[in-house]
């Protein structure tokens, strides 16, 4: 029989005066107050308005039993070592470690890497953490990383300003940092008070769809045909095309399951008459055996790979802007937009949590726009 508790608490990890300490955040109640009064020499912390302990496992224990049968216990922020995505497979830093560098250059500390693979990240995103991470570490190198303060940091993020860094850049620097201090040694809010810059609200970049007709014809590797075709077709991520299996593709209701996506959430996406064809050509000369698109010794296709086809494919289209393979999504968004289709049917495709995520798409189509006069006019 479960038990239903009408109160909780939840455990924060804090450091106050270089110590580690498990923070309580908890509503006001006489109940859960006199249980903490009766922990190892509680205190109340004015600066994050919770009460904290030494973080000791004995502690720990005492909070457990303490609340047990009296209020639930929220771990959520304290055991933070779960994967973030099952569906990134082993993720292997051996690259990164054993990789010469340049004599008196710092490298990555190696348990910045165990926790990225622990929580198995995408590759991609572990490439620029580890890139940022090390930047950062080497503009410090005679300060020890338990010494870098808030101050420190604004410093560093005022010298990527004067280089023109954009606030993209500088936000993903931040996580880096953020990353190693918080996750990889559990101090959730070391660096609390860093001011992250206001992010630029850039409308998304498309290719015309003539000009995307363009790039599909000009490719003659069926292969490559298909990868370029479903991305813009289906709206995929260049990561949601590259975890296809052969199974996710459903000719009888025409559409392509896309597994474990962005947010660890299933969607359906469109699987286009015209491509399907193809598909089945390219199945039986290629024959993939689990994935759908697989490199020359088996496994997934590397995302290097796509990224070199859908710019190549632009190239000999003569298409002037740099094509990325998230600027097909952005086309795919639009253009359908741009055909009609609701935004909440659009919403669903794309994967996105809230309509607010795919309005920024009516920015970018222009056939209503089109329909306005100008007063010139």
């Amino acid at each position: 029989m479960s038990i239903t508790y009408n109160k909780s608490i939840t455990l924060k990890h804090l450091l106050i005066n270089s110590e580690k300490k498990i923070g309580i955040q908890f509503y006001p109640d006489n109940v859960i107050q006199l249980v903490i009064k009766n922990l190892d020499n509680p205190k109340w912390s004015t600066k994050y308005s919770m009460a904290y302990v030494v973080n000791t496992s004995e502690n720990l224990k005492q909070i457990f039993l303490g609340f047990k049968g009296i209020a639930w216990v929220n771990c959520k922020y304290f055991f933070t070592d779960k994967p973030i995505n099952r569906n990134n497979g082993n993720l292997n830093l051996d690259k990164f470690r054993y990789t010469n560098k340049p004599t008196g250059y710092i490298k990555c500390p190696n348990d910045f890497l165990e926790k990225l693979e622990l929580r198995q990240y995408a590759y991609s995103t572990a490439k620029t953490y580890i890139a940022m991470f090390e930047k950062f570490i080497n503009y410090y190198k005679e300060k020890k990383l338990i010494e870098i303060n808030d101050n420190d940091i604004r410093s560093y993020l005022l010298t990527l300003i004067k280089a023109g860094k954009s606030a993209s850049y500088q936000n993903q620097m931040v996580n880096s940092i953020k990353f190693y201090f918080e996750s990889v040694l559990g101090m959730p809010n070391r660096f609390y008070e860093i001011e992250r810059p206001k992010k630029e609200h850039l409308l998304p970049k498309i290719v015309s769809k003539e000009e995307l007709i363009g790039m599909i014809n000009t490719i003659t590797n069926l292969k490559h045909k298909c990868i370029v075709s479903l991305l813009y077709s289906a709206g995929l991520r260049r990561s949601e095309l590259l975890n296809l299996k052969i199974i996710d593709i459903d000719s009888k209701r025409m559409v392509i399951n896309v597994k474990q996506a962005k947010g660890k959430k299933d969607r359906i996406t469109l699987l286009s008459k015209t491509i399907l064809g193809d598909l089945r050509k390219y199945f039986l000369k290629y024959k993939p055996k689990v994935y759908l698109f697989e490199g020359q010794l088996g496994g997934q296709y590397s995302p290097q790979s796509v990224l070199k086809i859908v710019k190549g494919a632009a190239k000999k289209a003569g298409i002037k802007q740099r094509v990325t393979p998230h600027m097909l999504r952005h086309s795919f968004a639009t253009h359908l937009l741009e055909n009609g289709t609701d935004l909440r049917y659009l919403q669903v495709l794309l994967g996105h949590n809230s309509t607010k995520t795919t309005e920024i798409y009516t920015q970018v189509a222009i056939n209503k726009i089109k329909e306005i006069k100008s007063p010139l006019d």
